[in-house]
């Protein structure tokens, strides 16, 4: 960055994509007077639309024209990465005439790895910033996790990090772990909502009206995550607290162990890990092949 930062609130931000994830960060800024609106710029190719609804609903800026745009770029203390994975390389290419060495860029592109932005920005061993959060954080209860390249600073350790918290919990890990962090917490709600799929399902089946079969399961999922996190005890002590010998859910538990669950989420998350890995390779031999 071109000058010592001590908090959000001295920095100018810029969003390059204006998705959901942006909106999650912006708010989280904003209402939690972690950034005035005013230091915070966001764009896009093409959706006027939503850079108005962001700044109808937030007070941030945004420009019209290309050259307002760069100038921001320019300006910037922190910018942020957050379009399409799939448009890592049209949307780096786009940005990096305008962008110095002294900014610290941070980046929500799963499966794009810091040596391949550091490669998109040109080389030089820039600040990168590479974090996987998940869908929980459009509502403040997200999990991100993050890691750093060799330049970042502590400085912008403890910005990012205070940036983060403004929509969840972090986690900083090493980044090869970034795709563990991807099978655990960034597909993570998917495996929830499945569950809670199937526990809803059972309901109707059983003869509760939709209504009910919904209500009972989300309170159900709510509460016992919030007892996980209010007691301190792991999910495994809680879970044997409910479980009466002999009882209706011993019962359903060995159930669940004839069927494999256990065995089915571990493999799943497995898959989900080398997913992730797969897809940052092949976005990352991509940047290579086709580099002059």
């Amino acid at each position: 960055m071109s000058r010592t930062l001590t908090a959000l609130s001295e920095a100018k931000i810029v969003f390059v994509g204006a998705g959901s994830m942006a909106e999650a960060m912006i708010r989280g800024l904003v209402k939690g007077s972690v950034c005035p609106p005013e230091r915070i710029t966001v764009m896009n190719r093409s959706d006027s639309g939503k850079l108005k609804t962001l700044e109808a609903k937030y007070g941030i800026c945004w420009r019209e024209d290309a050259e307002a745009n760069n100038a921001a770029l320019a300006e910037a203390d922190i910018v942020v990465m957050a379009f399409k994975p799939k448009d890592a390389q049209a949307g780096f290419e786009r940005v990096r005439p305008y962008l110095n060495c002294k900014q610290l860029i941070v980046s929500v592109l799963a499966g794009v790895s810091i040596a391949t932005m550091d490669a998109l920005l040109g080389g030089g061993g820039r600040a990168i910033v590479r974090t996987m959060p998940n869908t929980s954080s459009t509502i403040g209860c997200g999990a991100t996790g993050i890691s750093y390249s060799p330049s970042v600073t502590e400085e912008q350790r403890k910005l990012t990090q205070e940036m983060f918290a403004a929509i969840g919990i972090t986690a900083v890990v090493d980044e090869p772990l970034i795709d563990v962090v991807t099978g655990v917490s960034g597909s993570g709600p998917a495996y929830v909502y499945y569950m809670m799929e199937a526990m809803i399902e059972a309901g109707l089946r059983g003869g509760l009206s939709a209504d009910e079969a919904r209500r009972l399961t989300v309170q159900t999922v709510l509460g016992a995550a919030r007892m996980v996190e209010s007691t301190g005890e792991s999910p495994a002590e809680l879970r044997r607290q409910v479980t009466s010998p002999g009882g209706t859910t011993q019962a359903a538990i060995e159930t669940l162990d004839r069927h494999g669950f256990s065995e089915a989420m571990l493999s799943a998350i497995a898959r989900c890990t080398e997913r992730a890995g797969e897809l940052g390779k092949a976005i990352g031999d991509a940047v290579r092949t086709s580099a002059p």
